[in-house]
């Protein structure tokens, strides 16, 4: 790629960033796996202000005891009509955490690596705890955000 095709926005170059994420739910149905998935990915855009023009792909996945729905799903339900999806499982390795959904995020953004902001809530704050300190969460107006956006799948 030569310098001309490298995106410069306000003297800063253009790159495809990761941001993590992960979250726990109780039950293994569809409801709750894609309601779980939704609040994890709509505070990974607000955090980091992803526009899904920006993604370049994302990856879902969770742990085997999850299978009732595909969490890729509650992206296209938040208009990610256009993005590269993925699902997969995690590995099944004895004693890890349980009904855990994992987000990977690849983002084009101007962001520094250290600017961005990963998320990890609910029981799965334990598997980055130096990155679960959030900002406080309204939970019922991320709801209300989270409706506001969605479209039937």
């Amino acid at each position: 790629m030569n310098e001309e095709q490298v995106k410069v926005q306000n003297n800063a170059v253009l790159v495809c960033r990761g941001i993590r994420g992960a979250t726990t739910i109780e039950n293994n149905t569809p409801e709750e796996i894609l309601k779980g998935t939704r609040e994890l990915l709509a505070l990974m855009i607000r955090f980091n202000g992803i526009k899904p023009e920006d993604v370049s792909s994302a990856i879902f996945t969770t742990t085997v005891d999850l299978n009732a729905a595909f969490p890729a799903l509650a992206a296209r339900q938040l208009q990610w009509t256009d993005v590269a999806l993925m699902c997969g499982h995690e590995l099944d390795v004895p004693g890890s955490l349980r009904k855990c959904i994992r987000i990977l995020v690849n983002w084009n953004t101007t962001k520094t690596a250290a600017e961005i902001r990963h998320v990890y809530i609910k029981g799965a704050s334990k598997l980055r705890p130096e990155r679960a300190d959030l900002p406080p969460v309204d939970w019922a107006e991320l709801e209300a955000w989270i409706e506001s956006q969605t479209v039937e799948s």
